[in-house]
């Protein structure tokens, strides 16, 4: 059977038996992939005509443009166009199981904290990927996005503590410096798209600004000529952290800006009052070519990339990685 492979239209001979990314592999096509085991959705590509076996990998809006799957679980059942991410823009990071030491567990806000880890081992990572931490064994697994950048001497993380959750409501209790905590990563499919000049929209609410952090800091110690814009929502004042760092960055960098939205804001505030989706209709009126970052719960991420392709956005290049819950 035969693939034409967009955007390169190379056509290739795969078997039945045999995944697409070791088709694609074998026959010299780029695509970034990392688990291998269809986990983190690095190798996701879009099925343009044919039929091809395997779980789907997107849902809401990402998957009315097409059919999704996973290359490394996916086989083609018949002939097929299919369509790969852009040459420039692919990574692979191996995914790794590492045992990484606390460093430091303070406080950002009422109920998020901040949690770095040190590897013992080389861990390479594009900035917006995340890794699952594993804090005990039983039922203790969750996932966080790296805030930093590979370069740095630690890896943090941004955690919200979830009255009642199963894992989250215990950490102030459990969490000390000197702890060890297993890792596996990275994973993800949101990461920082180095090689273009077009401007690039953020958008975060909660611990959704760890990863957005991460790609604003990547985009900009890469020296990266973009505009970058960022929309960072929560209920209240008091629900935000980091302010600090974002107002330093957007001093230091012309290219950069940022928008806080407030759900509930105080009279005469400086904030945006309304949702992030809201701030985007508000300030934006045309986002042809421009990237697009969203972290954050699904429902915004689904609304988010809505208000984005309204305004001119290709869907294409609206990148996210959502959370669901887990009892966190």
């Amino acid at each position: 059977m035969e693939i034409l492979i967009r955007p390169t239209n190379k056509t290739i001979t795969v078997s039945s038996n045999t995944t697409l990314l070791d088709a694609f592999i074998q026959n010299d096509i780029a695509i970034s992939y990392s688990c291998l085991s269809g986990r983190c959705g690095t190798c996701r590509c879009k099925i343009v005509e044919g039929s091809v076996s395997g779980p789907a990998a997107a849902e809401g809006r990402l998957a009315q443009n097409g059919q999704y799957v996973l290359a490394c679980q996916s086989r083609i059942e018949t002939d097929c166009v299919i369509e790969v991410p852009e040459p420039d823009e692919i990574i692979t990071h191996p995914t790794k199981t590492l045992k990484v030491q606390v460093t430091a567990y303070d406080e950002l806000s009422k109920d998020v904290r901040r949690l770095r880890v040190k590897t013992t081992k080389a861990f390479e990572y594009s900035p917006g990927q995340f890794s699952n931490l594993t804090f005990w064994k039983e039922n203790g697994t969750r996932s966080y996005s790296m805030a930093g950048i590979m370069e740095d001497n630690e890896l943090e993380f941004h955690i919200r503590l979830v009255p009642n959750g199963r894992v989250t409501s215990k950490l102030d209790g459990q969490i000390n410096v000197g702890d060890s905590i297993k890792l596996n990563g990275p994973l993800g499919a949101s990461y920082l798209r180095r090689k273009n000049l077009d401007p690039m929209l953020c958008v975060a609410t909660g611990t959704g600004l760890a990863p957005i952090i991460s790609i604003i800091r990547g985009a900009l110690e890469f020296q990266m000529k973009n505009d970058i814009h960022l929309v960072f929502g929560a209920r209240t004042k008091e629900d935000l952290y980091g302010l600090d760092y974002l107002e330093r960055l957007a001093a230091e960098h012309p290219t950069f800006q940022y928008t806080i939205a407030l759900d509930h804001t105080e009279p005469n505030s400086s904030y945006f009052k309304g949702l992030v989706t809201d701030a985007i209709t508000s300030q934006y009126s045309d986002l042809k070519n421009w990237r697009i970052y969203l972290a954050g719960a699904p429902a915004m991420v689904e609304a988010a990339s809505l208000a984005c392709t309204k305004r001119g956005a290709n869907i294409e290049q609206i990148y996210a990685d959502a959370f669901y819950p887990s009892g966190v």
